[in-house]
């Protein structure tokens, strides 16, 4: 990731995509189905070390490197399409990226479980790579570690999931907090700004 003061972003068709399928467009979307926007992927990082990232890629996380040309590389995990790919650009003059708002603070990695989370967390640790451990999230768990010198991974359980404390009738319509933060309900309520979905709004 370099310093930046815009944003890039691409919408990628899903048309040729082999592997993992989207997944299902938000029900409340005016969007017909066919062009709505059903995943996130592939990721992007801009690294000035290539072969570190490739080795933690490869090595570490079990992708492919599917294909390069010129300063962008393909590495694909499974054959999973889109939704499974990370593609590196290796730019030797970028400067440090700088944390910014709005800008990607880290790229998340599913894994099954707790235990299957475990099993990543020991496998990073004995790469060297600093790392944050075991974190509960109570909608999910997960671990953190730097990839490369200003890129953060995660690596997350697929569950519990974000309907523990609300239905999907009502799910995105209230805040719902974990409970290590409900203390805090009023201070982080103060700071959102409504956005206006186009549906009627409830408190």
């Amino acid at each position: 990731m370099t310093t930046s003061n815009t944003q890039q972003y691409a919408l990628i068709s899903d048309e040729h995509n082999e592997g993992i399928g989207g997944g299902t467009p938000w029900r409340d979307n005016d969007v017909p189905e066919k062009y709505a926007i059903v995943g996130l992927g592939p990721v992007y990082v801009t690294v000035i070390n290539r072969e570190h990232l490739s080795l933690v890629l490869t090595d570490l996380m079990g992708f492919t490197e599917k294909e390069t040309e010129g300063a962008f590389s393909k590495f694909e995990l499974n054959d999973g399409g889109h939704g499974a790919q990370v593609v590196v650009e290796h730019d030797p003059d970028a400067p440090l990226a700088v944390q910014g708002y709005g800008s990607v603070h880290h790229a998340a990695f599913q894994t099954n479980d707790e235990d299957s989370l475990r099993y990543w967390i020991e496998r990073v640790r004995a790469t060297g790579l600093p790392q944050s451990g075991f974190v509960d999230r109570f909608y999910f768990k997960s671990e953190y570690f730097r990839a490369a010198p200003q890129v953060l991974f995660e690596l997350a359980t697929n569950g519990p999931g974000f309907l523990q404390d609300e239905t999907y009738e009502e799910a995105g319509i209230h805040l719902e907090l974990p409970p290590f933060l409900e203390q805090r309900r009023e201070e982080i309520q103060a700071g959102l700004n409504p956005i206006d979905t186009g549906a009627d709004a409830v408190d």
